[in-house]
This record gives C-alpha cells, sequence and structure tokens, in this order.
C-alpha cells in the first residue's frame, strides 16, 4: 500500500475506530491497493462480485443501465466512502449493479472474508460496520424518497448536500443520471439556483 492510501485508511479509521498501531498494520493487511482508470470497471452488473471497494483518493459510480441504454447512478462514492454491491459479495449472487471509476482512482480493495478478519482483530468492527451499515440505509433510504417524491431542485440540493466535493468534479451528464433528470434539466436547475 502507497504511503497516501495507508494515511487515508489510517486517518479514516483513527476517527471511528481506537486501533492500536499492530491492529491497524493487520488491518491494512486486509486490502490489495489498486489504480483504476477513469471508466474502468470494478463490478460488472450480472457478474458475481469478488471485491468492494473503499476509496483513498478519486471517485466511483454505482451505475444501472436500463433496457433502454439509459445509464441510472445509484451512488457516488468519493473520497474515504466505501462501495460494494453487499449481495453479490457476501452472497455470490449476479450483481444489481456495476462499479466503475469515474475519475482515475486509488482504491483500496477487499474481499467477502474481509467482515470476518476485521472482527478478529478488533472487537470494536462489528459496531463500527453495524453504524456503517445503518447510515448507508438511511441515506439510501432518503434517496429513494425524494427519488420517488422531491423536485428535480430538491434531489439537486440534497446531491450537493451528500456529495459537497463532486459539484464541480463530475461530467454534469452523471449528476443528471444521480437525479434523474436530463443534462439540460440540470443546466437549467443551476442557473435557477444561480439566480442567472
Amino acid at each position: 500500500m502507497n504511503p497516501r492510501s495507508a494515511a487515508v485508511l489510517q486517518a479514516y479509521f483513527a476517527g471511528r475506530l481506537a486501533l492500536s498501531e499492530q491492529q491497524l498494520t493487520a488491518a491494512s493487511a486486509l486490502f490489495e491497493p489498486r489504480m483504476l482508470r477513469r471508466a474502468e470497471v470494478l463490478v460488472w452488473a450480472g457478474e458475481v462480485a469478488r471485491v468492494g471497494a473503499f476509496v483513498a483518493q478519486g471517485c466511483l459510480r454505482a451505475f444501472v443501465v436500463d433496457t433502454k441504454g439509459k445509464e441510472h447512478v445509484v451512488q457516488f462514492a468519493p473520497e474515504q466512502w466505501w462501495v460494494a454491491e453487499q449481495n453479490s459479495l457476501l452472497r455470490r449472487e449476479p450483481a444489481m449493479f456495476a462499479i466503475d471509476a469515474v475519475e482515475d482512482s486509488e482504491v483500496l480493495l477487499f474481499d467477502a472474508t474481509f467482515y470476518r478478519k476485521l472482527s478478529q482483530i478488533t472487537p470494536a468492527f462489528p459496531e463500527f460496520f453495524a453504524t456503517l451499515l445503518q447510515n448507508n440505509m438511511r441515506t439510501m433510504q432518503k434517496r429513494l424518497v425524494l427519488t420517488l417524491s422531491a423536485s428535480a431542485e430538491q434531489r439537486y440540493l440534497d446531491f450537493l448536500q451528500t456529495y459537497p466535493t463532486l459539484a464541480q468534479r463530475l461530467p454534469q451528464r452523471m449528476i443528471a443520471a444521480y437525479l434523474g433528470v436530463t443534462p439540460e434539466s440540470l443546466s437549467r436547475i443551476r442557473r435557477e439556483l444561480s439566480g442567472h
């Protein structure tokens, strides 16, 4: 693992889990560092996922393509976010969505044994993981409710709150695919919010 990825992982865990130096070293050994080029696919929809990722630098996205070939972004994963197709990874089922890099990205990959192995390193991990899952569930439920009931402008404002660093980094078409609007509608929303 390169020093930058190690530092990002250490900073992430330091704020969430009290790990000794030995535990941190053991936890770091559970990851496989990898560089992903922009548009490189980590998990293909329909195939069994073998890994998930912690993003040290860059940004990944989870997305589906509908029967008309239109992309729908389920989630973005910028720095210090986790992304995995959990059902596929843990239950060996075909992945419901794909995961790819939207920027050149430095990721730390983990496999299905990660959760068990990290729990053996520190007894605090199950509680940490439960909190992570609860936060993910809350985020996805909020996203579902907003998708079903909020205006496109409200969804865009929530996107800005959820992903404050991404509005200037991502292509407009990807943000539009996350919001469920056309790129033209997103341009209009941005103009209206800026007062122009």
